[in-house]
């Protein structure tokens, strides 16, 4: 799958791109659009929120641990 990366890859990545004409300013009271974090990511809901679960089982996993080492809890399957 990743064998042939680079002969997939497009130069137009690495080339400067074209010098754009120049814009009037813009109006003092004109509010520029901010880009959601869909159009950021480029990733639907759903994906969001399976990526949001794995990082939440992830970091319960850790702080579990975490506690197992340091001692303050001492699961009884253990013994």
């Amino acid at each position: 799958m990743l064998d042939n990366l680079r002969d997939q890859s497009d130069d137009s990545f690495f080339k400067e791109e074209e010098p754009t004409p120049e814009t009037p300013e813009q109006k003092p009271g004109k509010i520029r659009r901010r880009r959601t974090f869909d159009q950021v990511t480029g990733m639907t809901a759903f994906q969001r929120f399976v990526l949001s679960v794995m990082f939440f089982l992830t970091i319960c996993l850790l702080g579990f641990m975490l506690l197992v080492f340091t001692g303050k809890i001492v699961p009884s399957f253990l013994f």
